[in-house]
């Protein structure tokens, strides 16, 4: 940073950051401790300076009014959360639906509608990796039908996601027989690529929060067969990750599979869940 940058660069005063972090914390679960000071200001410098504002105090004060809450507060939000994802990250979930549970699940159910919730979305790639794999199972057993859904507290990365739109970089690892199946390149900008439309379709997207009192899933009017929450969980604390599991519950059927991340666990935890595989979970009948 030059020192005509750094002179335009506005510093959160401690009272600020512990005003705004407080309340990401109590709202969103969110735990954002001193040493993300520096990443708030980097994030929210650039919106605090187009309302003309010299102060982070002026800032909060406005963002926390009435009409701050209705017009802004969403904004901020979407910049602080954190959205890092990848196509098949964490392969080893999706190899283990292939072969063990969706087989199962059909020698169970027969052709039953399995309904899946990706929490936590993010910017997509988890739940069109969800709907790849889903869909590469169907094409071995045509009368499989899915229901897929989506959700993150962020807008801004909902919107991204419904839309599809990707640096070609970013499906690198993906073999080249589902990039011809399920994306398109785009045609003014050779860099990107894009889910297809009749794929994009497949996913209903949803805006939830995970901290509010329940989740108002209503997929096919049932209970769901599969959540995926993965690396959401390590952002809050103990006692909240143990409220927003037994939220997930109470939206599993008997059976069903919670798919965490790979540094998250139920270790400690009093919940009637099975461990099947490492960060794969099974709800007690």
């Amino acid at each position: 940073m030059s020192d005509s940058d750094a002179s335009l660069f506005l510093r959160m005063d401690n009272e600020s950051f512990v005003r705004l972090t407080s309340y990401i914390t109590r709202e969103y679960g969110i735990k954002l401790p001193e040493a993300k000071k520096s990443m708030l200001e980097s994030r929210l410098n650039k919106k605090v300076k187009s309302f003309g504002m010299t102060s982070y105090r002026q800032f909060l004060d406005f963002i926390f009014s009435d009409e701050g809450k209705h017009e802004e507060l969403f904004n901020v939000i979407d910049l602080i959360t954190t959205n890092k994802t990848d196509f098949y990250r964490e392969p080893a979930h999706f190899q283990y639906l292939l072969d063990s549970f969706l087989p199962d699940y059909l020698r169970r159910y027969g052709y039953r509608n399995l309904t899946v919730w990706s929490a936590g979305c993010s910017t997509g790639e988890e739940p069109y990796t969800l709907m790849m794999v889903l869909e590469e199972f169907k094409k071995k057993h045509p009368p499989f039908i899915y229901s897929l859904m989506a959700s993150d507290v962020s807008t801004r990365v909902i919107q991204t996601a419904h839309q599809g739109i990707y640096h070609k970089d970013r499906i690198a690892g993906i073999p080249l027989e589902l990039k011809r199946s399920y994306f398109l390149r785009g045609n003014k900008n050779e860099n990107l690529v894009r889910v297809k439309p009749e794929f994009r379709k497949k996913i209903i997207y949803r805006r939830i929060n995970l901290m509010d009192n329940s989740y108002r899933i209503n997929i096919d009017k049932t209970a769901l067969d599969i959540i995926f929450c993965r690396n959401v969980l390590i952002y809050f604390d103990k006692s909240t990750q143990e409220k927003v599991i037994k939220k997930f519950m109470t939206c599993l059927r008997p059976g069903g599979l919670l798919f965490l991340g790979h540094s998250e666990s139920l270790m400690g935890m009093n919940m009637p869940m099975k461990q099947l595989k490492p960060t794969i979970y099974q709800q007690l009948s």
